[in-house]
């Protein structure tokens, strides 16, 4: 069976998953994808790009922490970020499990091909909200969410927008778009070459020592 990739742009409050015990949408609701299991999560309040895959060795390259796929998210917080919280997004910042690894961050204007959001942000008169573009390289538990409001700026909603090399683009809330052979077979390559970099430095390393 050849490895299929589908990219999902995942609606606001629905769970990455095919079944749900309390009601809750799940990606049933919007695809009709045998085999298919998601190649790492995104959170039931997040929107965005979910990768699926219907082989397990791409999945398992996807989510491996070594070779993991940045992740570029943008981010509508509470407050106005300035030059110090930026910093301390990029050199990374210290959660409760750990330091996270340095990150890009920018601040943005409001992303022109944002989709209303439903029910929309509660927003306060006396609080101004700002964007913010922010990649990462991890995938802990909320990690968005926790970085932003370890520095000072709570997220208001958090939108996925690329995995890699693959973006939203072209994808409105709850459509979906097939990965072209040629891209997947890359992007293994890719990952193939990484892994034996990986081993040959481990081994150099590990020579230096004796």
């Amino acid at each position: 069976m050849r490895p299929a990739l589908l990219l999902f742009n995942k609606p606001f409050h629905v769970l990455t998953q095919f079944t749900s015990t309390d009601g809750k949408p799940t990606l049933r609701d919007f695809l009709s994808a045998p085999r298919m299991r998601a190649a790492g999560r995104l959170d039931y309040d997040s929107e965005g790009l979910v990768l699926l895959t219907n082989s397990g060795t791409l999945q398992a390259r996807l989510a491996d922490p070594r070779w993991k796929a940045s992740k570029t998210y943008f981010v509508q917080v509470e407050g106005e970020p300035d030059e110090t919280a930026l910093t301390r997004l990029r050199r990374g910042v210290e959660l409760n499990d750990g330091r996270t690894l340095p990150a890009a961050a920018t601040r943005v204007d409001q992303p022109d091909w944002l989709w209303p959001r439903a029910p929309p942000i509660r927003l306060r008169k006396a609080i101004p909200t700002s964007w913010i573009e922010l990649t990462i390289r991890e995938g802990r538990n909320r990690q968005v969410r926790r970085m932003t409001a370890a520095v000072g700026l709570p997220t208001l909603r958090l939108i996925r927008w690329s995995v890699g090399s693959w973006t939203l683009a072209g994808l409105a809330p709850g459509e979906s778009r097939e990965v072209a052979q040629t891209q997947i077979q890359k992007f293994m390559a890719s990952r193939q070459d990484a892994a034996v970099m990986f081993r040959c430095r481990r081994a150099a390393s590990r020579a230096s020592r004796r």
